[in-house]
């Protein structure tokens, strides 16, 4: 089971290039269990297949903090039918993900999320046509509202895409809201890390984890100007398949932040 494991260890969505390298792989495994689990671990809830614990691509143990996160999981490993399609199975991947690539690594995942304030994607606007600038207005206002009155940071946002410093003091404080440590705190940064590269946007996830945003509001302020040029151009099957995949990522991390 190595191979299935070190796809599921994946958090990263698909290119076309990448979805054409992995369609010549062989075929995916058959499923090979009858009944995937919950065990009661003490210090947390394990997965279990025909009553056997599952392991990640480092052979830890997939234990996850909460028994509804747990079930979730659970229901992931269920719905595989003849085959266990890891593309399918977004919360076993962040899961695996966050045991394995995390919890050693809390203070670099958290300077990659940090590093996304300085240049965050609802700073840099367009300067027309009017339509997009209000779209953009729309969306993107009331997130650096959320830093300013919640987080207490005031970034500049600017027309154009040349580069403009924000100052040190906004990204520090901004930055104090992002989960560090082991434990749950590790939980949640890996799913606040998987939120902000699947936006593009660590105001958008700190929004998002703050509850100054629903969900689907979070996801659709990520794609303002994608959808703009789809209003103009049409509809890009391409990209809404890719956006598709993505959003079964940004639901998993979701979960995670819902239930951890």
């Amino acid at each position: 089971m190595r191979d299935l494991f070190e796809e599921m260890s994946s958090t990263a969505p698909l290119d076309p290039t990448e979805a054409a390298r992995r369609g010549m792989r062989p075929r995916l495994r058959r499923r090979f269990y009858q009944h995937a689990g919950v065990a009661d671990e003490g210090a947390g809830f394990g997965i279990t297949l025909d009553g056997r614990p599952v392991r990640t691509p480092a052979r830890r143990a997939l234990v996850v903090p909460s028994r509804e996160l747990a079930e979730a999981m659970v229901a992931e490993w269920d719905a595989q039918a003849d085959v266990v399609d890891p593309a399918r199975m977004p919360l076993t991947r962040l899961a695996n993900t966050v045991i394995d690539g995390v919890g050693d690594q809390s203070a670099a995942v958290a300077a990659e999320v940090e590093k996304y304030l300085g240049s965050d994607l609802v700073l840099y606007r367009a300067d027309g046509p009017d339509g997009l600038v209000a779209r953009q207005a729309a969306a993107w206002d009331p997130i650096l509202a959320f830093a300013r009155d919640v987080l207490g940071a005031r970034f500049l946002a600017t027309a154009g895409m040349m580069f403009v410093a924000q100052s040190p003091e906004a990204v520090a404080t901004a930055a104090a809201a992002i989960p560090r440590g082991s434990g749950r705190a590790a939980w949640r940064l890996g799913a606040l890390h998987s939120m902000t590269t699947l936006t593009g946007s660590a105001l958008i996830a700190l929004a998002y984890a703050g509850g100054a945003l629903p969900l689907d509001q979070a996801w659709s302020a990520a794609h303002v100007d994608e959808d703009w040029n789809m209003d103009l151009w049409g509809r890009d099957v391409l990209a809404l398949d890719r956006r598709a995949y993505r959003f079964a990522e940004m639901q998993a991390a979701a979960r995670v932040l819902q239930t951890v």
